[in-house]
């Protein structure tokens, strides 16, 4: 059922009750085959696209108060794209839902909205912990943190976790990982390091009773990079790190 408006002396049946409660946690499901504009009675519904083909849900002004919301879900096999006609939509993520996809118009005026977009489809920017589930990433780009040292002894942090460090020193230098008691990275995580400088660097633990590097370098637990070269260090365990890559 969508918004109603009462007036005094109204009296609501049991069953017009049941059905007002009911819409609350099952929202009146508006299902479309074709583009479509939205009109003022789709307030609090959601609206079903299922179209094989590319279709649009227009969005226009005059229609909506602050504070309204309309949930779009596709079904289809083909795109949805929220479309701003009169009113404005703004959104941090994708205006295109694929299949499966779902999001929330968020009215902030009647002629304001903000799309909330459920989906993982179009572009968009995933930071933190993400999971993916049924999604098919076309061209992805992946953009790394880059910490550039010139000193001849650094020791990561906890920010470097999956970041790509580069060392730069004419002179020999060291490049060690903390004991997970210092910087608890979590299991899985890797840390790239290439040497741009002149001097060689040494990878290693800051303490290497407590935490265990192995490698295939001439000293397993302290492999070197010559300039140029770069490796990858992979937690494997609480303090466990294998280092691979153009390493000695």
């Amino acid at each position: 059922m969508a918004k109603q408006t009462f007036t005094a002396g109204n009296v609501l049946t049991a069953a017009q009750v049941n059905t007002l409660q009911q819409n609350d946690y099952n929202q009146t499901v508006s299902a479309k085959t074709a583009s479509y504009v939205l009109v003022a009675s789709d307030v609090g519904t959601r609206i079903s696209m299922n179209s094989a083909s590319a279709t649009t849900i227009t969005v226009n002004t005059s229609l909506f108060a602050a504070g309204d919301q309309v949930y779009v879900v596709n079904i289809g096999a083909g795109v949805t794209t929220i479309t701003a006609g009169t009113a404005t939509v703004t959104t941090s993520g994708s205006l295109a839902l694929g299949q499966y996809d779902s999001g929330t118009l968020y009215f902030t005026a009647t002629g304001s909205a903000i799309f909330f977009s459920a989906s993982a489809s179009g572009d968009v920017t995933l930071t933190g912990t993400q999971s993916l589930t049924n999604k098919t990433l076309t061209a992805p780009v992946v953009t790394y943190s880059i910490n550039a040292q010139t000193t001849t002894a650094y020791v990561t942090v906890a920010s470097d976790a999956g970041a790509f460090i580069t060392v730069s020193n004419a002179s020999a230098n060291t490049f060690k990982i903390p004991t997970n008691a210092s910087v608890a990275y979590a299991t899985g995580t890797t840390i790239q390091v290439m040497n741009i400088g002149a001097g060689t660097t040494t990878l290693s633990a800051v303490t290497p009773a407590t935490t265990t590097i192995t490698s295939a370098g001439a000293v397993s637990a302290s492999p070197t990079l010559a300039q140029y070269k770069a490796a990858q260090c992979i937690k494997t365990g609480t303090d466990t790190w294998l280092v691979f890559g153009a390493i000695a």
